[in-house]
């Protein structure tokens, strides 16, 4: 009986001893070295875009966004751009700023201060078009500004840059505007239409409009390119038409994506400008000009620019000629340094 006893009680030991390497074994499979562990390494997140409400007029001061607009389409750009196209800044543009509905946008140098005088809710975000005016001629009696005594001369965009510049150079050539020339203002398409067919003889039209009646109308030359009168009339400052602006209140809670899109604005008007054929289809896609042909014609004279930060305030010696020219073309008063978006 004592050697059954034992017999058992050593089988039980020898069981229990087994089940206990087997449960010490699986341990030691199951867990690996810590040596072994593979470490996972934290990833920070892509900044996020921001949705912008982008307003752009067709013409010189909106060719320059076309390789932004296919960017953006092409979901290449940090920030989503939601636009707007006008062809009448008072009516399709300013609204919009004043309503909040657009976030950024494109307007003439002159609706800009004057927008920021009587709102103080928009800030100068960048320059992009310098002079673009030319007075075009079926015929070879006009060769400066003086020659204009007496005639009728087409001119679109009443109540803009380019009323209060052709007033001042008029004058500074000895000229009353409001006796001396009859000025007759109409829309682009009619001035376009009417110079191309022959019908006038004289227009002021800025480019690309200029450049479709020259490549249309073989008898109309270019008589007086404005950016060359506005430098021989001894006017301080750049003759600089088209900028773009930014509501203060979206700039001060979207900062970053102002940034991004100075950024990718600035190398849309590099890209426009080094590849006109390039840069011609994308303005015909998006409609801002409407033959390619024409668009890529315009791009060496469009005189694009990209201008922002501190280098924004040049533009203050224009506003000066424009305010001693005719003070409300500008709202009345030179914009202050708030007026300038400078980070």
């Amino acid at each position: 009986m004592k050697k059954k006893l034992l017999a058992l009680g050593l089988t039980v030991a020898l069981a229990l001893g087994l089940a206990a390497c087997a449960s010490n074994t699986d341990t030691q499979e199951s867990t690996p070295p810590a040596e072994t562990t593979p470490v996972v390494e934290s990833e920070t997140p892509a900044a996020e875009g921001t949705d912008i409400n982008l307003g752009l007029l067709n013409g010189p001061t909106g060719m320059g966004a076309a390789k932004l607009l296919s960017d953006n389409d092409a979901g290449e750009t940090v920030n989503h751009y939601n636009v707007t196209m006008g062809s009448d800044p008072s009516t399709d543009i300013v609204p919009k700023l004043n309503s909040g509905e657009l976030d950024i946008a494109a307007l003439p140098t002159n609706v800009a201060a004057n927008l920021y005088n009587k709102t103080g809710s928009i800030q100068l975000l960048a320059l992009n078009t310098l002079g673009v005016l030319h007075i075009l001629e079926n015929g070879d009696t006009v060769h400066s500004l003086a020659d204009l005594s007496g005639k009728t001369i087409y001119a679109i965009n009443q109540g803009t840059n380019t009323e209060f510049v052709l007033d001042y150079l008029l004058t500074q050539n000895g000229l009353d505007p409001d006796t001396d020339v009859d000025i007759q203002w109409k829309t682009s398409e009619e001035v376009t239409s009417l110079m191309a067919s022959g019908e006038i003889d004289l227009c002021m039209l800025p480019v690309p409009a200029a450049t479709t009646v020259l490549m249309q109308n073989s008898d109309v030359r270019d008589a007086i390119d404005l950016s060359d009168a506005w430098t021989e009339s001894g006017a301080s400052g750049t003759f600089t038409m088209g900028c773009v602006v930014v509501r203060t209140e979206f700039a001060q809670e979207h900062p970053e994506a102002v940034e991004a899109f100075l950024t990718e604005y600035e190398a849309s008007i590099n890209y426009i400008k080094d590849n006109p054929e390039e840069g011609g289809q994308l303005i015909e896609e998006y409609g801002i000009v409407p033959k390619a042909a024409i668009a890529t014609a315009a791009i060496p004279q469009a005189n694009m620019i990209f201008t922002a930060g501190e280098d924004l305030k040049s533009i203050s010696s224009y506003y000066e000629v424009l305010f001693a020219a005719d003070p409300t073309s500008i709202g009345g008063s030179i914009p202050d340094d708030a007026f300038y978006y400078i980070p």
